[in-house]
C-alpha cells in the first residue's frame, strides 16, 4: 500500500462505498475516466483485481476488500494525525497532562452496548474532553458485526461479544470489559415457563451458548424469530413465550417478566472493545479505552 497516493486510496474506497466508478466519480467530482484509470493503476501496483465490473456496477473482490479495508485505516489515521497535532499546538505549556484530544471519534456497537455501555463512558468522555465528537454506529452482532466495522476500517473503536468475530479478523486488539451471563425470562408469574415456547433473535448465538443449549433436554427449539432482543423481551412480557437472554438486554425488563438464574453452569459471554494497533495509540481512543475501563462493574 505504501505506492498508493492518498488520493489514489480515496478513490478505491469511493468506488466500494458507492458501488461504481460512476457514481464514485461524481462523489469525488472527477470524471469517471480518472476514477478508472486511477483503480487501474492501483490494481497494477498491487498486483490484484481489486473491483468486479458489471453492468450493474463494481463490487471488491476479496483482495479488493482487503485493500480497502487498509485504505480506509491509512486515510483515518491521516485525520487523527491532524487533529491530534492541532490539539498538541493548543495544550496549555505544552503540558502533556492536559492535552487537547479533539476530533471525530468513530464507535461501532451492538444495540444493548450502544444503550447501556456507551452513553455513561461517553458521558465521562466529553466533560474530559469536549473537543471530541463521536459518531456511533448501532450495527448487528451477526457474522463480523462490530469487530468487522473496525476491520474494515468504518470505525475506531467496536464494541463486541469477543471469542468469536475477533478472532476471525486477525490484527486487531481486544480488551474484555464485561462478562454478563444468560438469564431464563418468562412472562411473570407463569406456572409452568419452561413448557412456554422459545423464543430467539439472530444475534442471540455464538459456540459459548449454543453449545450449552444443546446440553440443555428441557429447551425445545425456537419456534419464534424477532428481530432484536428488545422485541424479544416485549412479546415474553406479553406471554407469548420464554426466551433466554444476556444481562445487558435484561436492563430494559419490565415488571410483565420475571427473570430466573441458570445456575453456575449457565452460559456467560464476554463483552469488550475492539480497536487496531495503530488506533489503539490515539489519544481519542485511548481516552475513550480508559472511561469504558472505569465503568467496569
Amino acid at each position: 500500500m505504501s505506492d498508493l497516493l492518498p488520493q489514489e486510496l480515496r478513490i478505491l474506497v469511493a468506488v466500494a462505498d458507492s458501488g461504481g466508478f460512476s457514481a464514485a466519480a461524481a462523489g469525488l467530482g472527477l470524471t469517471q475516466s480518472a476514477v478508472s484509470h486511477s483503480v487501474r493503476g492501483s490494481e497494477a501496483k498491487l498486483g490484484a483485481v481489486l473491483f468486479e465490473r458489471g453492468r450493474t456496477g463494481a463490487r471488491p473482490t476479496r483482495a479488493g476488500e482487503r485493500a480497502v479495508g487498509h485504505a480506509r485505516r491509512i486515510l483515518r489515521l491521516y485525520e487523527v494525525m491532524g487533529a491530534e497535532v492541532r490539539g498538541a499546538a493548543r495544550t496549555p505549556g505544552g503540558d502533556p497532562g492536559r492535552e487537547v484530544v479533539e476530533g471525530v471519534l468513530r464507535i461501532a456497537a451492538f444495540r444493548s452496548a450502544a444503550l447501556h455501555l456507551l452513553p455513561p463512558a461517553l458521558e465521562r468522555l466529553t466533560a474530559r474532553h469536549p473537543g471530541i465528537r463521536p459518531q456511533i454506529r448501532v450495527v448487528r452482532e451477526i457474522g463480523a458485526g462490530a469487530a468487522g466495522e473496525v476491520a474494515a476500517g468504518r470505525a475506531d473503536l467496536g464494541i463486541a461479544t469477543l471469542g468469536a468475530a475477533e478472532g476471525a479478523l486477525p490484527g486487531l486488539l481486544s480488551g474484555v470489559l464485561t462478562k454478563e451471563a444468560y438469564r431464563l425470562v418468562h412472562p411473570a408469574g407463569h406456572p409452568d415457563p419452561r413448557a412456554l415456547p422459545l423464543m430467539d433473535w439472530d444475534e442471540n448465538c455464538g459456540s459459548y451458548t449454543r453449545s450449552w443449549w444443546r446440553a440443555q433436554d428441557w429447551i425445545p427449539r425456537a419456534t419464534v424469530k424477532a428481530e432484536d432482543d428488545a422485541m424479544v423481551l416485549t412479546m415474553v412480557g406479553r406471554g407469548l413465550g420464554m426466551a433466554i437472554m444476556p444481562e445487558l438486554s435484561l436492563r430494559e425488563a419490565t415488571e410483565a417478566v420475571d427473570i430466573t438464574d441458570l445456575g453456575p453452569r449457565g452460559p456467560v459471554r464476554q463483552v469488550g472493545y475492539v480497536t487496531t494497533p495503530d488506533l489503539a495509540q490515539s489519544l481519542a481512543v485511548r481516552a475513550l479505552i480508559r472511561e469504558l475501563r472505569s465503568g467496569k462493574g
